[in-house]
């Protein structure tokens, strides 16, 4: 399962910011990453969005993909948050399902949405050429499947999702579904849209 630990894995360097100072310039680099990718985000535009020089961010860091592996654990630590909030509000298993269908959904238009999700990001232009990147990416979808299969068993037993469904593979195929989400968010889907697919998906589990 992803990290969701707050420490940055960063040296401990005379000069180096602060924790929280860190974690707010890794928030800017998240964006910068999002929005470019890895290889078009320059490391000019990383020291401007993240308001630390060259000097202070090869000292933090070493090079620019330890940068993006921190922000990425950022990313997932701040993410991982929400989406844990949001499922502690949930009264069934089916509830829960479709709240965190939901989160996805609304993280999938406007701005937000037209940054795109650090996580697809990262499988698409990463994951087959950086082993560090293909584990967290691995990491997170294996989290996200595993909450989706732990719901939907949930489900079953109190009654709110149909006994014969496969956890297993309903859990791949609504993995697949807020994926999907994430890329249509990037293309500029509106939020109706984005809701209805999520709203959709709840007929699975009829």
């Amino acid at each position: 399962m992803t990290n969701t630990s707050t420490s940055i894995p960063a040296p401990r360097l005379p000069g180096r910011p602060r924790e929280f100072e860190m974690e707010e310039a890794l928030d800017k680099a998240i964006i910068v990453f999002s929005e470019r990718g890895y290889h078009a985000a320059s490391v000019s535009e990383l020291t401007e969005a993240m308001g630390l020089t060259a000097g202070s961010l090869y000292k933090a860091f070493g090079d620019k993909m330890a940068i993006f592996l921190a922000a990425f654990d950022r990313y997932k630590q701040v993410r991982n948050g929400l989406l844990e909030q949001e499922l502690a509000e949930g009264s069934s298993g089916r509830d829960k399902v479709f709240r965190m269908l939901r989160f996805y959904a609304e993280a999938s238009h406007g701005e937000y949405g037209r940054r795109g999700c650090l996580v697809v990001g990262t499988a698409i232009e990463l994951a087959i050429l950086d082993a560090e990147a293909a584990e967290r990416v691995n990491r997170s979808m294996a989290r996200s499947e595993a909450l989706f299969k732990a719901m939907i068993r949930e489900g079953q037993a109190d009654g709110s999702i149909r006994a014969s469904l496969d956890p297993d593979a309903a859990a791949r195929l609504l993995l697949s579904i807020t994926q999907g989400l994430r890329v249509l968010g990037k293309a500029g889907t509106d939020r109706d849209r984005a809701l209805s697919v999520a709203e959709t998906a709840m007929n699975l589990l009829d």
